[in-house]
């Protein structure tokens, strides 16, 4: 709904404007929750494109991990099933917790029940996916432009 689904769109952008690594997999997870344990567990790093409630203002983008995680889905009333730190939780039980990375963006607007993103979402998108593209490639992860 409006602002949330900020993540679902970068992934989507992310995939139409860039060539990935083999070993590299983007997915939208939406509202799959628990379903999502299995992939989570193939990871050996999880990257996760969200909107976040980090309490600055709107449009501001965070880079959360450790127990800042839980901001990634703070929404009371969310469209999610699971939390995402519940999620790891019972990927850790269970073997196997990858380590995790949310890149998010404070919304504008999650309540509505939009299915677009607001306008000032939609301007920011572009910065903020050439923001984890840049932040990946510190990693040496080779992410190629595709010639649009």
């Amino acid at each position: 709904m409006c602002d949330e689904g900020f993540g679902v769109h970068a992934v989507n952008l992310l995939q139409q404007d860039y060539i990935w690594p083999e070993n590299v997999r983007l997915m939208d997870g939406g509202t799959l929750g628990m379903l999502l344990m299995p992939d989570i567990q193939d990871c050996d790093k999880l990257i996760v494109l969200d909107a976040v409630l980090c309490d600055q203002p709107s449009g501001t983008f965070c880079i959360l991990e450790g127990d800042d995680l839980r901001k990634s889905l703070g929404f009371r009333d969310s469209t999610h099933q699971t939390d995402l730190v519940d999620i790891l939780i019972c990927c850790e039980l269970s073997g196997k917790r990858p380590e995790t990375l949310v890149y998010g963006m404070e919304p504008f607007d999650w309540k509505s029940l939009q299915d677009a993103l607001t306008p000032e979402a939609n301007a920011l998108l572009p910065t903020f996916c050439q923001k984890v593209i840049d932040a990946l490639r510190s990693q040496n992860i080779s992410i190629k432009r595709r010639n649009i």
